[in-house]
């Protein structure tokens, strides 16, 4: 197993101890991915994604989608599952019960969900607050010497 060490790129940056964590829990995992069901990622935009799963023979009502801050688990069991109920001579398409882990970037939300023709449409939208994104600071000319505040100002009177 490949092991790698990230302490010279955390030296110069802030906040991505995440990164680590997540490479971490990927090369620890012993078990291959899971394959069903089938999913792709797509990007639609530049903040926009879509999470698309193939979840033929499910319905609204046996998929649950949970959101947390960085991450959405869909888990589907079917209500099909009854042997009883029906008799099959050939059983191709699955009705197992599925967990699926996405693990999802800082800023990034589920936007909505839907069902349609077997796929799950999952979309996603990165929103970044207006405080964190980047800006111009206006610099201003001023008196080389130190500045009183306006509030220091008044505090000084009030004192004296």
């Amino acid at each position: 197993m490949a092991s790698f060490d990230l302490s010279p790129l955390l030296r110069s940056s802030v906040g991505f101890d995440r990164v680590s964590r997540l490479m971490d829990a990927a090369f620890r995992a012993e078990d291959p991915a899971p394959s069903y069901p089938p999913y792709n990622i797509e990007k639609l935009g530049e903040d926009n994604y879509r999470i698309v799963m193939a979840v033929a023979g499910f319905t609204e009502a046996d998929i649950e989608i949970t959101a947390s801050e960085n991450g959405v688990i869909v888990r589907g069991k079917s209500a099909d599952n009854n042997p009883g109920e029906k008799q099959y001579l050939h059983r191709g398409i699955a009705a197992r019960a599925f967990e699926r882990h996405f693990q999802l970037a800082d800023y990034i939300r589920v936007d909505g969900a839907r069902l349609e023709n077997g796929l799950l449409s999952i979309d996603l939208v990165r929103e970044v607050p207006e405080r964190l994104k980047p800006r111009n600071i206006a610099i201003q000319r001023g008196e080389s010497g130190s500045r009183v505040l306006p509030a220091a100002q008044d505090a000084a009177k009030a004192a004296a």
